[in-house]
């Protein structure tokens, strides 16, 4: 399960693209993250069944909460370990009570939770002057550090995109220009989504 450097906060939906989940699966994946997070403040754990093939294929997922506007979690798997609406579930769970940047959540906030997914797509190394903003999410890895950020963080700060390089190095806790300097530059795509445009 990843933490920082991996997480990703403030999570903004990018460009429409090709969509590859319907608006049913995007509802069934959301109210599994849902599920599973009031199951966890209650001190159960939910269990979910295959709601489908397509659902249940190896894929990375991030889950951000806010509440009231602000971040109030975000863990995710970067890497297709399990099947998506089994990670959903875990990573909907840890970052309602494992996230260290915040006491894990009560009963009394899940009302007001707003919850959001981010599936993403396999990592290729790329090249950076290939890196799209609003299209693309990085991994910068050196030396043994690792930096995540997703696709719609440069589209929130309105960074260029060496900023986003320098900012991915940052968040591996590297210096920023290392991205130039031999280490390995990846990216991966999003389709993100959450419960007010799933209910759309």
């Amino acid at each position: 399960m990843s933490r920082q450097p991996e997480l990703a906060p403030l999570p903004l939906e990018p460009e429409r693209r090709c969509e590859e989940f319907t608006a049913h699966e995007r509802r069934m994946l959301l109210s599994i993250a849902r599920q599973a997070i009031i199951s966890a403040v209650r001190g159960e754990k939910a269990a979910f069944a295959p709601p489908s093939p397509h659902l249940s294929q190896l894929r990375g997922v991030f889950t951000t909460l806010h509440r009231g506007g602000e971040l109030r979690g975000c863990v995710g798997y970067v890497w297709p370990l399990f099947p998506l609406y089994h990670a959903v579930a875990e990573t909907a769970v840890a970052a309602a009570i494992n996230d260290l940047r915040f006491t894990p959540l009560m009963a009394h906030e899940v009302p007001g939770l707003q919850i959001e997914l981010s599936v993403l797509s396999r990592l290729d190394r790329i090249d950076p002057d290939r890196i799209e903003i609003g299209k693309h999410g990085l991994v910068v890895s050196f030396a043994g550090h690792r930096g995540l950020l997703l696709p719609q963080v440069p589209v929130e700060r309105g960074w260029d995109r060496e900023t986003f390089l320098a900012q991915t190095c940052c968040k591996a806790g590297l210096s920023p220009d290392v991205w130039r300097q031999g280490a390995v530059v990846e990216a991966f795509t999003a389709e993100v989504f959450g419960e007010e445009s799933a209910a759309n």
